[in-house]
């Protein structure tokens, strides 16, 4: 089965709460923006990646707009279940912004980033970089994936939203940028089942085809 959930910012109690601990062997986890488990590179923040790495199922995890991202780059990349990711240690990989996964008969769009509302006050290379949002090759190569995949995919997962759902929820704050727009053109040009986006600290079910999350452990299928 695969279970989607929203940011954890390296909380490993969010790991004992009884809707992961639940979890078997060849589940796969998703966390959608904000692990945080790969922030400072310290030997406690190690000792927490090596008890993640020994889980007995899978921990996939897209990138927020709080990570270290000199970090992430340290890890090589691979080739991932159809898409890409930088391999992180035993059962936990960073997936690579663009990818569709291909598991368990679904396809999964991945694509990760945001922009910090707060960036004013962050220090760059500290706790603020600027690869927090995406490049135009990422968006490109995206882009490329979906249509290949004939613009058809089960699942969307991001941190961020698109603008029309954000506008719509009044969750949008500061301005739109260019990854709000572009989630609206995939939003508008794709065909899938729901969009799951985390950041916005909230566990709510938008519409149908809209789903929020947080702290939720969301079952992608019943």
């Amino acid at each position: 089965m695969i279970y989607v959930t929203g940011d954890i910012h390296g909380d490993l109690a969010r790991f004992e709460e009884k809707a992961l601990k639940k979890l078997k062997k060849r589940d796969t986890l998703i966390v959608l923006g904000d692990f945080g488990f790969l922030w400072n590179g310290d030997k406690a923040e190690q000792k927490n990646l090596k008890w993640l790495e020994k889980r007995r199922y899978r921990i996939l995890f897209i990138d927020g707009c709080h990570e270290n991202f000199d970090l992430l780059r340290e890890y090589p990349v691979e080739e991932f279940e159809g898409g890409r990711a930088r391999h992180i240690g035993g059962g936990v990989y960073y997936i690579l912004r663009g990818s569709i996964l291909e598991l368990e008969g679904k396809k999964l769009l991945c694509f990760g980033g945001a922009e910090s509302w707060d960036k004013e006050d962050r220090d760059e290379g500290v706790n603020w970089w600027r690869a927090e949002m995406p490049t135009t090759d990422e968006l490109e190569w995206c882009a490329e994936n979906l249509n290949r995949a004939g613009r058809r995919v089960d699942y969307i997962l991001t941190h961020d939203a698109p603008l029309q759902i954000l506008e719509f929820t009044q969750y949008m704050r500061g301005q739109p940028n260019w990854l709000h727009t572009f989630f609206d053109n995939v939003m508008k040009n794709t065909e899938y089942k729901k969009w799951l986006f985390g950041r916005y600290h909230r566990d709510m079910a938008l519409s149908s085809k809209a789903q929020a999350v947080f702290r939720q452990v969301v079952p992608l299928e019943e």
